[in-house]
């Protein structure tokens, strides 16, 4: 199966968001955690930001979420 670009992105911006709200944490905290801006975390959910994100920053993101980079890869169901 093939998918566009756009697929990818919204996988990874709907599993940050899911595991960002799981631990009860606000956008602001993430950020904190994350060592990036809250602009930066709010317009990766928001689709805001086109490709914008680096293998870095989601490791990070990550990181501050406690999970294993790969996550932020998995299907949304």
């Amino acid at each position: 199966m093939k998918h566009d670009d756009n697929y990818y992105y919204d996988i990874i911006r709907q599993n940050i968001k899911k595991y960002r709200e799981k631990a009860k944490l606000t956008q602001q905290q993430l950020a904190d955690k994350a060592g990036i801006s809250m602009n930066y975390i709010a317009k990766i959910e928001s689709k805001k930001m086109q490709r914008g994100f680096t293998i870095v920053v989601l490791g990070r993101i990550a990181d501050a979420l406690n999970i294993d980079i790969r996550l932020l890869f998995d299907e949304v169901k």
